[in-house]
């Protein structure tokens, strides 16, 4: 068992409904290739890339698995899928009705087609490093061998702005479903 550590985010509506509603059928949809350990708040982020988009709803959630890590690439797509997203079509981040990133895999370092690990822009995404920090700031990166707490202060140290790009967001509908 490997506890992945995986990034959420939407900004489009899904059958499930707004980005709020699609995060938190998705996460209940990740309970099924493991066991949730730690889940993180909902983030309001400033889109990446494409500014001209709504902003995003982003979370982290730490999935203990006994997947593979290709297995669990696939199974992420799979969902993605089934709430909508096309990868074959779009804008590089561009907008999106869900998208699931493994950030980390225990301690597995990865560099294969389509599946890097860790995440090769983890240190470099506020929207992913302070959820991620909220419920794992002492998780390793062993890539770098820093910390996730060190690794946002750094950005932050870095790029002062971005701490105002990702804002806290109170939601009933995700607290509710933990």
């Amino acid at each position: 068992m490997h506890t992945a550590y995986i990034g959420l985010g939407a900004n489009l509506a899904s059958h499930a409904g707004p980005p709020e509603a699609t995060l938190v059928a998705a996460a209940e949809r990740l309970a099924s290739l493991g066991r949730i350990v730690a889940r993180s708040s909902l983030y309001s982020t400033a889109p990446v890339g494409l500014a001209e988009q709504p902003r995003f709803l982003n979370a982290v959630i730490a999935l203990e698995t006994g997947l593979a890590p290709r297995t669990l690439l696939d199974r992420l797509l799979a969902l993605e899928k089934d709430f909508g997203r096309d990868r074959s079509h779009g804008i590089p981040n561009g907008p999106r009705t869900l998208d699931l990133d493994i950030l980390l895999l225990g301690d597995f370092v990865l560099h294969e087609a389509h599946l890097q690990l860790p995440h090769p822009r983890l240190a470099e995404r506020a929207f992913v490093l302070v959820p991620l920090n909220e419920i794992a700031p002492d998780l390793h990166d062993p890539r770098s061998g820093h910390t996730i707490s060190q690794l946002l202060a750094t950005l932050l140290a870095q790029s002062p702005d971005e701490a105002h790009a990702v804002v806290p967001v109170e939601s009933e509908l995700w607290r509710a479903s933990r």
